[in-house]
Protein backbone atom coordinates (compact mmCIF):
# COMPACT_ATOMS: atom_id res chain seq x y z
CA UNK A 1 0.00 0.00 0.00
CA UNK A 2 1.08 3.01 -1.08
CA UNK A 3 0.33 5.97 1.52
CA UNK A 4 1.58 10.02 1.24
CA UNK A 5 2.77 11.67 4.61
CA UNK A 6 2.07 15.13 4.95
CA UNK A 7 4.44 15.68 8.43
CA UNK A 8 2.66 18.94 8.89
CA UNK A 9 4.40 21.28 11.81
CA UNK A 10 3.37 21.77 15.42
CA UNK A 11 3.05 18.99 17.12
CA UNK A 12 2.60 16.90 13.98
CA UNK A 13 5.95 15.23 12.93
CA UNK A 14 5.73 13.46 16.39
CA UNK A 15 1.90 11.84 15.73
CA UNK A 16 3.27 11.35 12.38
CA UNK A 17 5.80 9.30 13.27
CA UNK A 18 3.22 6.93 16.07
CA UNK A 19 0.47 6.74 13.22
CA UNK A 20 2.96 5.48 11.10
CA UNK A 21 4.24 2.45 13.96
CA UNK A 22 0.80 1.91 14.52
CA UNK A 23 -0.22 1.35 11.30
CA UNK A 24 3.01 -0.71 10.13
CA UNK A 25 2.16 -2.88 13.00
CA UNK A 26 -0.88 -4.07 11.23
CA UNK A 27 1.33 -6.68 9.17
CA UNK A 28 0.41 -4.34 6.11
CA UNK A 29 3.48 -3.74 3.59
CA UNK A 30 2.87 0.30 3.55
CA UNK A 31 5.06 2.24 1.65
CA UNK A 32 5.20 5.70 2.73
CA UNK A 33 6.05 9.02 0.68
CA UNK A 34 6.88 11.79 2.80
CA UNK A 35 5.84 14.95 0.75
CA UNK A 36 6.80 18.75 1.56
CA UNK A 37 4.19 20.85 2.95
CA UNK A 38 4.29 24.01 4.19
CA UNK A 39 7.51 25.76 5.28
CA UNK A 40 9.59 22.74 3.88
CA UNK A 41 7.57 22.90 0.43
CA UNK A 42 8.58 26.41 0.46
CA UNK A 43 12.45 25.34 1.00
CA UNK A 44 12.34 22.44 -1.65
CA UNK A 45 10.03 24.30 -4.61
CA UNK A 46 9.68 28.08 -3.83
CA UNK A 47 5.76 27.34 -2.39
CA UNK A 48 4.07 26.02 0.46
CA UNK A 49 1.51 23.97 -1.89
CA UNK A 50 3.24 23.56 -5.43
CA UNK A 51 2.25 22.35 -8.13
CA UNK A 52 4.73 19.06 -8.21
CA UNK A 53 2.98 18.95 -4.51
CA UNK A 54 -0.50 18.92 -5.58
CA UNK A 55 0.70 16.46 -8.17
CA UNK A 56 2.39 13.81 -5.87
CA UNK A 57 -0.58 14.00 -3.83
CA UNK A 58 -3.05 13.28 -6.35
CA UNK A 59 -0.71 10.29 -7.32
CA UNK A 60 -0.03 8.55 -4.00
CA UNK A 61 -4.43 8.83 -3.37
CA UNK A 62 -4.95 8.17 -0.13
CA UNK A 63 -2.41 10.42 2.47
CA UNK A 64 -1.77 10.86 6.11
CA UNK A 65 -2.04 15.21 6.99
CA UNK A 66 -0.94 16.23 10.18
CA UNK A 67 -1.93 19.81 11.55
CA UNK A 68 -0.57 22.43 10.04
CA UNK A 69 -0.37 26.38 11.70
CA UNK A 70 -2.79 28.54 10.49
CA UNK A 71 -1.73 32.00 12.13
CA UNK A 72 -5.35 34.14 12.83
CA UNK A 73 -5.72 36.87 10.02
CA UNK A 74 -3.23 35.69 7.84
CA UNK A 75 -3.14 32.04 5.96
CA UNK A 76 -4.71 33.23 2.60
CA UNK A 77 -2.55 31.55 -0.22
CA UNK A 78 -2.45 31.44 -4.45
CA UNK A 79 -1.62 28.41 -6.57
CA UNK A 80 -1.11 28.01 -9.85
CA UNK A 81 -3.43 26.10 -12.14
CA UNK A 82 -2.51 23.56 -15.06
CA UNK A 83 -3.55 26.29 -17.13
CA UNK A 84 -1.41 29.29 -16.08
CA UNK A 85 -4.90 30.89 -14.19
CA UNK A 86 -4.53 31.66 -10.67
CA UNK A 87 -6.83 30.12 -7.35
CA UNK A 88 -6.88 31.97 -4.00
CA UNK A 89 -7.96 29.79 -0.64
CA UNK A 90 -7.97 31.24 3.11
CA UNK A 91 -5.40 28.78 3.94
CA UNK A 92 -3.18 26.05 3.71
CA UNK A 93 -5.76 23.06 4.79
CA UNK A 94 -8.32 24.56 2.74
CA UNK A 95 -6.17 24.95 -0.87
CA UNK A 96 -5.51 21.08 -0.37
CA UNK A 97 -8.77 20.19 -0.13
CA UNK A 98 -9.61 22.25 -3.12
CA UNK A 99 -6.59 21.23 -4.79
CA UNK A 100 -7.22 17.61 -4.22
CA UNK A 101 -11.21 18.61 -5.46
CA UNK A 102 -12.10 16.88 -1.80
CA UNK A 103 -15.86 17.33 -1.06
CA UNK A 104 -16.70 15.97 1.89
CA UNK A 105 -15.19 15.73 5.69
CA UNK A 106 -16.28 12.70 7.56
CA UNK A 107 -15.98 13.25 11.43
CA UNK A 108 -16.40 10.17 13.61
CA UNK A 109 -16.82 10.80 17.11
CA UNK A 110 -17.15 7.85 19.35
CA UNK A 111 -17.46 8.29 23.43
CA UNK A 112 -15.18 5.87 25.86
CA UNK A 113 -16.32 4.57 29.19
CA UNK A 114 -14.85 5.90 31.97
CA UNK A 115 -13.42 9.30 29.71
CA UNK A 116 -16.17 10.62 28.12
CA UNK A 117 -18.71 10.28 31.55
CA UNK A 118 -22.41 11.25 30.42
CA UNK A 119 -21.35 11.17 27.25
CA UNK A 120 -20.02 7.38 26.49
CA UNK A 121 -22.91 6.49 24.57
CA UNK A 122 -21.98 9.16 22.02
CA UNK A 123 -21.89 7.45 18.48
CA UNK A 124 -22.06 10.05 15.45
CA UNK A 125 -20.66 11.03 12.08
CA UNK A 126 -20.16 14.34 11.36
CA UNK A 127 -20.50 15.03 7.44
CA UNK A 128 -19.23 17.85 6.99
CA UNK A 129 -19.33 19.91 3.35
CA UNK A 130 -16.23 21.64 2.27
CA UNK A 131 -15.79 23.19 -0.66
CA UNK A 132 -18.16 26.05 -0.19
CA UNK A 133 -20.43 28.07 2.38
CA UNK A 134 -18.37 31.13 4.39
CA UNK A 135 -15.25 29.09 4.53
CA UNK A 136 -14.88 29.13 0.63
CA UNK A 137 -12.95 32.93 1.65
CA UNK A 138 -14.66 34.91 -0.89
CA UNK A 139 -14.56 37.92 1.42
CA UNK A 140 -13.40 41.76 1.41
CA UNK A 141 -13.15 44.91 3.09
CA UNK A 142 -15.05 47.84 2.97
CA UNK A 143 -12.77 50.82 3.71
CA UNK A 144 -11.75 50.30 7.33
CA UNK A 145 -14.59 50.42 9.14
CA UNK A 146 -16.75 46.77 7.61
CA UNK A 147 -15.94 43.74 5.92
CA UNK A 148 -18.14 41.54 3.63
CA UNK A 149 -18.18 37.72 3.58
CA UNK A 150 -19.97 35.63 0.59
CA UNK A 151 -21.80 32.64 1.64
CA UNK A 152 -21.77 30.32 -1.26
CA UNK A 153 -24.02 27.04 -1.72
CA UNK A 154 -24.86 25.51 -4.84
CA UNK A 155 -26.89 22.15 -5.52
CA UNK A 156 -24.80 20.22 -7.12
CA UNK A 157 -22.39 20.32 -3.34
CA UNK A 158 -25.51 19.84 -1.49
CA UNK A 159 -26.82 16.56 -3.11
CA UNK A 160 -23.52 15.65 -3.28
CA UNK A 161 -22.76 15.73 -0.04
CA UNK A 162 -26.16 14.57 1.15
CA UNK A 163 -26.25 11.53 -1.14
CA UNK A 164 -22.95 10.61 0.64
CA UNK A 165 -24.16 10.89 3.95
CA UNK A 166 -27.16 8.54 2.80
CA UNK A 167 -25.42 6.09 1.66
CA UNK A 168 -22.81 5.87 4.02
CA UNK A 169 -24.93 5.19 6.48
CA UNK A 170 -26.97 2.80 4.14
CA UNK A 171 -23.35 0.88 3.90
CA UNK A 172 -22.89 1.28 7.65
CA UNK A 173 -26.05 0.23 8.88
CA UNK A 174 -26.61 3.69 10.54
CA UNK A 175 -30.28 4.32 11.07
CA UNK A 176 -30.59 8.38 10.63
CA UNK A 177 -29.29 10.82 8.87
CA UNK A 178 -29.87 14.47 10.33
CA UNK A 179 -29.24 18.02 8.19
CA UNK A 180 -27.87 20.95 10.42
CA UNK A 181 -28.61 24.33 9.35
CA UNK A 182 -30.45 27.91 9.90
CA UNK A 183 -32.67 28.09 7.05
CA UNK A 184 -35.63 30.25 9.19
CA UNK A 185 -32.67 32.92 8.60
CA UNK A 186 -30.94 32.55 5.78
CA UNK A 187 -33.77 31.55 3.93
CA UNK A 188 -31.89 31.42 0.20
CA UNK A 189 -28.63 29.65 1.31
CA UNK A 190 -29.21 27.30 3.94
CA UNK A 191 -33.36 26.69 2.56
CA UNK A 192 -31.59 25.18 -0.42
CA UNK A 193 -29.07 23.00 1.15
CA UNK A 194 -31.94 22.00 3.85
CA UNK A 195 -34.35 21.03 0.51
CA UNK A 196 -31.80 19.52 -1.76
CA UNK A 197 -30.85 17.40 1.65
CA UNK A 198 -34.59 16.45 1.48
CA UNK A 199 -34.87 15.62 -2.17
CA UNK A 200 -31.89 13.10 -1.40
CA UNK A 201 -33.62 11.45 1.62
CA UNK A 202 -36.67 10.77 -0.64
CA UNK A 203 -34.82 8.41 -2.83
CA UNK A 204 -33.52 6.61 0.69
CA UNK A 205 -36.88 5.53 2.21
CA UNK A 206 -34.98 2.70 4.16
CA UNK A 207 -32.79 4.85 6.13
CA UNK A 208 -34.81 7.65 8.62
CA UNK A 209 -33.97 11.43 7.85
CA UNK A 210 -34.47 14.72 9.74
CA UNK A 211 -33.18 18.45 10.31
CA UNK A 212 -32.56 21.06 12.79
CA UNK A 213 -31.26 24.42 13.70
CA UNK A 214 -27.48 24.23 13.90
CA UNK A 215 -28.40 26.26 17.52
CA UNK A 216 -30.48 23.68 19.03
CA UNK A 217 -28.95 21.10 17.77
CA UNK A 218 -25.52 21.94 19.66
CA UNK A 219 -28.39 22.07 22.91
CA UNK A 220 -29.88 18.95 21.71
CA UNK A 221 -26.63 16.77 21.43
CA UNK A 222 -25.50 17.84 25.38
CA UNK A 223 -28.89 17.31 26.48
CA UNK A 224 -28.70 13.62 24.62
CA UNK A 225 -25.95 12.22 23.20
CA UNK A 226 -28.07 9.39 21.26
CA UNK A 227 -29.95 12.16 19.89
CA UNK A 228 -27.88 12.03 16.70
CA UNK A 229 -26.55 9.30 14.45
CA UNK A 230 -25.40 10.96 10.90
CA UNK A 231 -25.21 14.49 10.56
CA UNK A 232 -25.03 16.53 7.12
CA UNK A 233 -24.22 20.67 7.84
CA UNK A 234 -22.25 23.08 5.70
CA UNK A 235 -19.08 23.91 6.03
CA UNK A 236 -18.83 26.24 8.92
CA UNK A 237 -21.45 24.78 10.97
CA UNK A 238 -19.57 20.88 10.23
CA UNK A 239 -16.62 22.04 11.88
CA UNK A 240 -18.22 23.74 15.19
CA UNK A 241 -20.79 20.80 15.43
CA UNK A 242 -17.60 18.43 15.27
CA UNK A 243 -15.52 20.08 17.54
CA UNK A 244 -18.32 20.27 20.21
CA UNK A 245 -19.04 16.59 19.99
CA UNK A 246 -15.22 15.75 20.09
CA UNK A 247 -15.44 18.09 23.32
CA UNK A 248 -18.16 15.86 24.79
CA UNK A 249 -16.59 12.82 24.67
CA UNK A 250 -13.29 14.16 26.19
CA UNK A 251 -10.73 15.44 23.90
CA UNK A 252 -10.05 16.60 19.93
CA UNK A 253 -7.26 14.03 20.71
CA UNK A 254 -10.00 11.29 19.89
CA UNK A 255 -11.62 12.66 16.90
CA UNK A 256 -10.21 11.48 13.61
CA UNK A 257 -11.03 12.83 10.27
CA UNK A 258 -10.86 11.96 6.46
CA UNK A 259 -11.29 14.22 3.36
CA UNK A 260 -12.91 12.71 0.26
CA UNK A 261 -13.00 13.06 -3.18
CA UNK A 262 -14.07 11.23 -6.35
CA UNK A 263 -9.68 10.46 -7.00
CA UNK A 264 -7.95 11.16 -3.75
CA UNK A 265 -8.66 11.21 -0.06
CA UNK A 266 -6.77 12.85 2.86
CA UNK A 267 -7.31 11.24 6.42
CA UNK A 268 -6.46 14.00 9.31
CA UNK A 269 -7.03 14.47 13.10
CA UNK A 270 -9.62 16.97 13.91
CA UNK A 271 -7.74 19.14 16.29
CA UNK A 272 -4.79 21.91 15.13
CA UNK A 273 -1.44 21.75 15.62
CA UNK A 274 -0.37 22.77 19.40
CA UNK A 275 2.91 24.44 18.57
CA UNK A 276 2.90 25.42 22.90
CA UNK A 277 3.63 21.50 23.47
CA UNK A 278 5.68 20.88 20.27
CA UNK A 279 8.82 18.98 21.12
CA UNK A 280 7.77 18.14 24.83
CA UNK A 281 6.63 14.38 24.06
CA UNK A 282 3.58 14.71 25.46
CA UNK A 283 1.22 15.00 22.39
CA UNK A 284 -2.26 12.33 21.76
CA UNK A 285 -1.46 10.51 18.79
CA UNK A 286 -4.97 8.91 19.03
CA UNK A 287 -7.51 11.33 16.45
CA UNK A 288 -4.26 10.65 13.73
CA UNK A 289 -4.31 6.89 14.86
CA UNK A 290 -7.99 6.53 14.37
CA UNK A 291 -8.10 9.00 11.19
CA UNK A 292 -5.56 6.46 10.06
CA UNK A 293 -8.09 3.26 10.95
CA UNK A 294 -10.25 5.60 8.60
CA UNK A 295 -7.94 5.30 5.68
CA UNK A 296 -7.86 1.16 6.13
CA UNK A 297 -10.89 0.92 6.16
CA UNK A 298 -11.55 2.63 3.16
CA UNK A 299 -8.97 1.12 1.22
CA UNK A 300 -10.28 -2.75 1.43
CA UNK A 301 -8.71 -3.53 5.18
CA UNK A 302 -11.89 -3.51 7.27
CA UNK A 303 -10.53 -5.70 9.92
CA UNK A 304 -7.05 -3.90 10.48
CA UNK A 305 -8.91 -1.10 10.74
CA UNK A 306 -11.04 -2.70 13.57
CA UNK A 307 -7.63 -4.02 15.16
CA UNK A 308 -6.63 -0.69 14.85
CA UNK A 309 -10.08 0.94 16.53
CA UNK A 310 -10.22 -1.79 19.45
CA UNK A 311 -6.80 -1.53 20.59
CA UNK A 312 -6.82 2.58 21.04
CA UNK A 313 -10.41 1.76 22.88
CA UNK A 314 -8.63 -0.61 25.82
CA UNK A 315 -5.76 1.72 25.95
CA UNK A 316 -8.12 4.25 26.69
CA UNK A 317 -10.81 2.31 28.81
CA UNK A 318 -8.38 0.89 30.32
CA UNK A 319 -6.53 4.33 31.05
CA UNK A 320 -3.11 2.48 30.21
CA UNK A 321 -0.48 5.23 29.13
CA UNK A 322 -2.49 8.04 28.45
CA UNK A 323 -1.37 12.00 27.67
CA UNK A 324 -2.03 14.79 29.69
CA UNK A 325 -5.02 15.77 27.78
CA UNK A 326 -6.99 12.58 28.76
CA UNK A 327 -5.41 12.92 32.65
CA UNK A 328 -2.31 10.85 32.22
CA UNK A 329 1.63 11.37 32.00
CA UNK A 330 2.14 8.98 29.50
CA UNK A 331 4.59 10.54 26.76
CA UNK A 332 3.57 10.25 23.15
CA UNK A 333 6.14 7.44 22.65
CA UNK A 334 4.30 4.89 25.48
CA UNK A 335 1.28 5.60 24.37
CA UNK A 336 1.42 4.62 21.18
CA UNK A 337 3.76 1.31 22.80
CA UNK A 338 0.33 0.64 24.69
CA UNK A 339 -1.96 0.77 21.29
CA UNK A 340 0.91 -1.71 19.82
CA UNK A 341 0.59 -4.13 22.37
CA UNK A 342 -3.07 -4.00 22.93
CA UNK A 343 -3.36 -5.20 19.05
CA UNK A 344 -0.84 -7.99 19.30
Amino acid sequence: MHIGVLKGNGIGPEITAATQRVLDATGLDIKWEDIPIADEAVTQYGHPLAPEVVRRLREAKRVIKAPLIVNKMQGRITCVQPDGSEATYPSLNNAIRRELGLFVNPRPIRGFRDVSGPFAELDIVVMREITEDVYIGLEHRIGEHAAEAIKLTTREAAVRVARYSFEYARERGRRRVSCLHKANVLNYTDGLFLRCFREVADEYPDIESDDMMIDAACYAVVRDPRRFDVVVAANQYGDIFSDLAAGLVGSLGLAPGANIGPTAAVFEASHGAAPDIAGKGIANPLALVLSGAELLATSGHPAKAARVREAVRTVIETRTALTPDLGGDATTEQLTDAVINAME
